[in-house]
């Protein structure tokens, strides 16, 4: 037991250390998690459904990313518009280390993003696309997180009740 807090006190010692060097612990990993097969299928199916609906209805949310604008206001409800903007900004953060043309893209005031325009313009269809797919998936990989698998099902499924099958 002494062993191991003395270890422990070296460890610490040795990370403040490291930490104040400017260096990382040699031990301690930073590693970014990447959006996982289900939820890029769930990002999928999402999109497109929310597609045929833009196409069918003529909606106003934005062509580029409907499903965070759909998301957007049931959100802000539960977590303030704050706390929206901070859940996309983590969600755009990790998905930028899956697809680097999303550095050009940021979060406004509102939790909207900035420069997809400019993405849009810059990057291969099929670029493009899987970007909007690793954003989305991030996103509900942070949901699943924070609030849960049956909260965000239910979520999902009161604004989507035509997808069946979410499971996370």
């Amino acid at each position: 037991m002494l062993t191991m807090k003395i270890e422990l006190l070296l460890y610490e010692q040795d990370v403040r250390k490291n930490i104040r060097l400017g260096n990382r612990h040699p031990r301690v990993h930073y590693k970014m998690s990447r959006s996982t097969p289900k939820m890029r299928d769930i990002a999928k199916r999402l999109i497109a459904c929310e597609t045929k609906e833009n196409i069918s209805s003529k909606t106003k949310f934005s062509a580029i990313l409907p499903v965070q604008e759909k998301l957007r206001p049931h959100l802000a409800i539960v977590m303030g518009k704050s706390g929206f903007r901070s859940l996309q900004m983590r969600a755009l953060h990790l998905a930028t280390a899956e697809v680097d043309g999303l550095r050009a893209v940021h979060v406004n005031a509102d939790g909207t993003l900035g420069g997809l325009d400019e993405l849009a313009a810059q990057s291969s269809p099929e670029n493009f696309i899987e970007a909007r797919v690793v954003l989305l998936a991030q996103l509900l990989g942070l949901l699943v997180t924070f609030i849960g698998p049956v909260l965000t099902q239910r979520l999902l499924h009161d604004i989507w009740p035509a997808i069946k099958e979410m499971e996370f």
